[in-house]
C-alpha cells in the first residue's frame, strides 16, 4: 500500500543535534570523497515506491526522487551518498548535519518550512480520477455525483471520495483492485493519490483507462536543506531548473509515471 506521509516529529530535533556530522550545511565545506571529489549527503525513507524503494537483490536504491537527486549532483558537480533513513527522522538527521539534504516525497508545507527550507517544487501530487478511455460524460470530480467509485482502503483517497454527493463508494484492498473492477464495469471511476494512479498504469501497461486531469487536492514535493541554507537551496534550484530545460528531468519522469506529467 503507498504510505501515507505523516508529519515530522520535530520534538527530539535537540537530542540529535548533538549527534552532528559535517555536510553542505551553512557556511561548511562539502564533505569529500575518498576520490577527492565533493559529496551530496543525501537523506530518504527508501519505502516509497515509485518514488524511492529497494527492490530485492540489488544494492542501489531505486525510484524517481532517487534519479533525480543523482542528475541534480551530476549537475552540481556533487558525486550523491543516499541514506536510507526513517521517515520521522529525516528533519532530526537534517538538522544534526548528517545529511545535506532530504529528497522522500515530502510535502511543502508551513509547519515544515519552520524546521527547513525547499527547494522549488519537483512534484505535484494529489488526488485524480481514472476512467475507462471511452468514458465521454466524466471530466471533472463534479461528474462523480450519484457515480460508483473504487478507492483504495484506509487511504485519503476513501475519505475524500465519501463526501461526493450521492457517490457509492468501494473501499477495495489494493490499487490493481481498483482497476480491475474498473474496467469490468463495476464502477464509473478510480481515485487515488496520483503517483499511485501513473504508476500502476505505466508499469502495469494497462489499457482502456485514461487518467484526468483535474486533481481532488493538491500538494507539491520539495527538496529539503537545513534552515537558512540558501546557498545550497539556490544550487539545487539551478540545477532542477537546467535538467528541466534540457530534458533530462522529463526522462526520468517518464521512465516512473509514463510521458504524461
Amino acid at each position: 500500500m503507498f504510505k501515507m506521509k505523516k508529519l515530522l516529529l520535530v520534538g527530539v530535533l535537540c537530542l540529535a543535534a548533538a549527534i552532528g556530522l559535517s555536510g553542505c550545511g551553512g557556511n561548511q565545506e562539502a564533505a569529500t570523497s575518498s576520490s577527492g571529489g565533493k559529496v551530496l549527503k543525501v537523506g530518504a525513507s527508501v519505502d516509497f515506491a515509485p518514488f524511492e524503494f529497494q527492490d530485492e537483490g540489488q544494492s542501489e536504491y531505486q525510484g524517481f526522487d532517487m534519479d533525480l537527486i543523482r542528475a541534480i549532483g551530476k549537475e552540481m558537480g556533487y558525486e550523491v551518498e543516499i541514506s536510507n533513513i526513517g521517515f520521522d527522522g529525516l528533519i532530526p538527521a537534517l538538522q544534526a548535519k548528517n545529511v545535506d539534504v532530504l529528497i522522500s516525497g515530502v510535502t511543502i508545507n508551513d509547519e515544515r518550512k519552520q524546521n527547513v527550507d525547499f527547494s522549488d517544487p519537483y512534484y505535484e501530487s494529489g488526488l485524480t480520477m481514472v476512467v475507462r478511455e471511452d468514458e465521454q460524460n466524466i471530466k471533472t470530480f463534479a461528474d462523480l455525483k450519484g457515480k460508483k467509485i473504487a478507492v483504495q482502503i484506509g487511504t485519503t483517497s476513501a475519505k475524500e471520495a465519501k463526501k461526493i454527493e450521492g457517490a457509492e463508494v468501494k473501499e477495495l484492498n489494493t490499487p490493481a483492485d481498483c482497476f480491475m473492477e474498473l474496467k469490468n464495469g463495476g464502477v464509473d471511476a478510480v481515485v487515488n493519490d496520483r503517483p499511485v494512479n501513473d504508476y500502476y498504469i505505466h508499469k502495469s501497461g494497462q489499457t482502456g483507462v485514461k487518467t484526468l486531469p483535474e486533481r481532488l487536492t493538491s500538494e507539491d514535493y520539495g527538496i529539503a536543506v537545513a534552515k537558512g541554507n540558501k546557498e545550497l537551496a539556490e544550487k539545487i534550484n539551478a540545477a532542477l531548473k537546467k535538467l528541466k530545460e534540457n530534458g533530462e528531468y522529463d526522462k526520468i519522469f517518464a521512465k516512473w509515471f509514463g510521458a504524461q506529467k
